[in-house]
């Protein structure tokens, strides 16, 4: 099978497409033939080696947490789903692949794409994770750092359905978009506390970090000088501030809840992630560079 293989830590050029083993599923495993592919902001700090504290990593290794696919083989006792099956959700092998070890999977609808199917499972399960943590709830204001991002945009969504005014950071060119979205958008950049406080006069509750760029400080003073209820995906500089990093972790009965959850949201169009841009794998490095850019607006999907 093809898939995209690095055997050293470094910038998008140490990214090879070659041939390799079609990996073979054990007893309990699925395997599942690629379509579609989640590009993550994750995956070009994994390359870098910069979270290797979090996520380890074993050489040669294959980028990618998120896809959706069809089932394309079954280990011994496995009975929840079958040959053919369209899915989605998490590999366990790497996803820049034709094939893969499937993780937490979840049935892909009918009605959604494969494309969009793949850039649910990181975004949503980061989102809900992170949301659970700070524990928003009804009439709160919460500040998000780096809303716009593909992360950002779930987070923003399920926390105004829960009735939780959203104040996003991002660039003036997403300060429509997130509107639409239900969020208060703000300029990051010098001034930030002062365009926060005068969005929200009372105070924020709880701070999502979803950009890092020294975003900590700033929300640090924002909450009053605690770190309490501050969490950050972005920011690998956090235990130095006294500030959690979320990284994973949720029970996989939690993960897969979670997937069929924001897929019915998603058809039901209560829960939107747009795709960026679609790349083919032998572009992945692009597809990296691009992520590693920022700015971008929604998903970069690789599609197989």
């Amino acid at each position: 099978m093809r898939a995209i293989m690095y055997n050293e830590f470094g910038g998008a050029d140490v990214l090879a497409l070659r041939q390799t083993e079609k990996p073979e599923p054990g007893p309990g495993d699925v395997r599942v033939r690629v379509v579609a592919v989640g590009v993550n902001p994750l995956d070009y700090k994994r390359r870098y080696g910069w979270v290797e504290q979090f996520y380890p990593t074993t050489f040669p290794a294959v980028p990618g947490l998120e896809f959706a696919g069809i089932v394309d083989a079954l280990g011994d006792g496995v009975t929840e789903v079958g040959v053919g099956d369209e899915v989605f959700g998490w590999t366990r092998t790497g996803a820049y692949a034709e094939y893969a070890l499937a993780g937490d999977i979840a049935p892909k609808p009918a009605e959604l794409s494969f494309a969009a199917a793949a850039a649910l499972p990181v975004a949503g399960e980061t989102a809900q994770r992170v949301l659970d943590a700070l524990g928003v709830r009804e009439g709160e204001t919460m500040l998000l750092h780096g809303a716009a991002g593909a992360v950002g945009q779930v987070a923003v969504q399920l926390a105004v359905a829960l009735g939780v005014t959203v104040i996003g950071t991002a660039s003036p060119a997403n300060h429509d978009f997130l509107r639409g979205l239900g969020a208060v958008p703000v300029a990051y950049g010098a001034g930030l506390a002062d365009r926060v406080r005068a969005a929200a006069p009372k105070g924020v509750d709880a701070v999502f970090d979803a950009a890092g760029h020294d975003a900590l400080p700033v929300s640090i003073a924002l909450r009053g000088g605690t770190t309490d209820r501050i969490v950050t995906i972005a920011a690998t500089d956090a235990a130095e501030h006294g500030v959690p990093f979320s990284a994973g972790g949720t029970p996989s009965e939690q993960v897969r809840a979670g997937l069929v959850r924001h897929a019915r949201l998603a058809v039901e169009g209560k829960l939107t992630v747009p795709i960026a841009e679609t790349f083919a794998l032998a572009d992945a490095a692009k597809a990296q560079e691009l992520s590693e850019a920022g700015h971008v607006r929604g998903k970069l999907v690789i599609e197989v």
